[in-house]
């Protein structure tokens, strides 16, 4: 499909979401503009909403500097395939007759309305109505370990929000473990997860009671471990399953008792230190960047614009029974806005409904009421 074939693809961020200082132009320039809000962001609740912009932003940098036809939009487009992260979203809002909604899903519900996901871990795609799986982008502007370092073995670090991390290893007594082992137990600050110089093996555990396989949750922390060139011990959560092709891909654990002897093991066998690492190397060519890109160019050309179009050239009628039911699912699932999103309220729920589409829900309601 040539360039100029494509229908218009935006990525949408709302106005009152835009950067007051710059917007960065290029994907190398990426990572010292997000470091910068990572540093201004007072609460855990305001970075929180930052990874919006590694998917959105982000996304649209890289495929414009790839020569991909796409446009960034403060504005919602009233034609064309919009492109934007669920927290973005009104959840009221429908597309219009000549718009194709592709949410981003990420670790958030999915949206009502859009017609199509994308979601972050393989495991959720069978989960999500008309969703694609792509991988979440390496950290942008890693810095691998350090090669001088060689055979040494001593900092343990976790990359991530302090309060996902397993109740044991934020106690002092964790510390003190490693400590004996002759290690040094490292959480990074935001401003620095892109720096694992100094860095000899990662460690990331939610919680060691695991109540859920986390399948909203993405791969990062381990695609990140081979790009930096270290081990990763990581919990047995549905994401790091999924990417397992071999022992050496990642390191395993249950228990905190279990994650001493890991790390034992590790600070004992510089040759499998090695071989995971060399290991690592090789899988992360899965997601370089030029790959993920070329899974994007695949989702928009063989899964967005033939989706697009069918929307596009679907009656006014089809659209109207489209959204009905959508309305529909959202009362029978007793789905609502949530504070948690923060563009959630800025549609009413009844805004766009004409008396014709009250009617197709009454109707359908009425029918599904007969036929239950």
């Amino acid at each position: 499909m040539s360039p100029n074939s494509y229908p218009p693809v935006y990525f949408y961020i709302p106005k009152s979401d835009w950067p007051t200082d710059y917007m960065p132009e290029s994907p190398e320039s990426y990572w010292p503009w997000m470091r910068s809000r990572y540093r201004m962001a007072e609460t855990v609740e305001i970075y929180k909403y930052l990874g919006r912009y590694n998917w959105t932003l982000q996304t649209y940098l890289y495929l414009k500097a790839d020569g991909f036809p796409c446009f960034l939009t403060e504005t919602l487009p009233s034609e064309g395939i919009v492109i934007t992260h669920r927290s973005f979203l009104p959840f009221h809002l429908r597309p219009a007759p000549k718009v194709l909604i592709v949410c981003i899903k990420a670790d958030y519900d999915e949206h009502p309305y859009a017609q199509l996901h994308i979601v972050q871990n393989t495991q959720e795609k069978d989960l999500v109505r008309q969703s694609d799986y792509i991988s979440y982008w390496p950290q942008p502007g890693l810095i691998a370990r350090d090669p001088t370092r060689g055979e040494r073995f001593e900092n343990v670090a976790y990359f991530g929000l302090e309060k996902n991390l397993a109740p044991e290893l934020q106690e002092p007594s964790w510390a003190e473990q490693l400590a004996a082992l002759g290690l040094r137990w490292l959480v990074a600050s935001r401003d620095r997860w892109n720096d694992y110089s100094e860095v000899d093996a990662i460690l990331a555990v939610r919680n060691f009671q695991l109540q859920s396989d986390y399948k909203w949750k993405p791969a990062t922390k381990l695609y990140n471990a081979w790009h930096a060139g270290v081990p990763a011990i990581l919990s047995p959560e549905s994401a790091y399953q999924a990417e397992r092709k071999s022992q050496l891909d990642y390191l395993e654990v249950i228990s905190a008792k279990e994650t001493i002897e890991v790390l034992a093991r590790l600070r004992s066998d510089p040759e499998l230190r090695r071989a995971i690492v060399e290991n690592g190397r090789a899988r992360a060519e899965e997601t370089q960047p030029a790959k993920l890109l070329s899974r994007w160019r695949e989702f928009l050309t063989d899964v967005a614009v033939p989706a697009y179009r069918r929307w596009r050239a679907s009656s006014t009628l089809t659209q109207k029974l489209y959204l009905a039911r959508r309305y529909l699912a959202t009362k029978e699932n007793n789905l609502k806005p949530h504070l948690i999103y923060p563009h959630d309220r800025d549609i009413p729920e009844g805004e766009g409904l004409a008396i014709l589409d009250w009617g197709l829900i009454a109707s359908m309601q009425f029918y599904r009421n007969v036929k239950g």
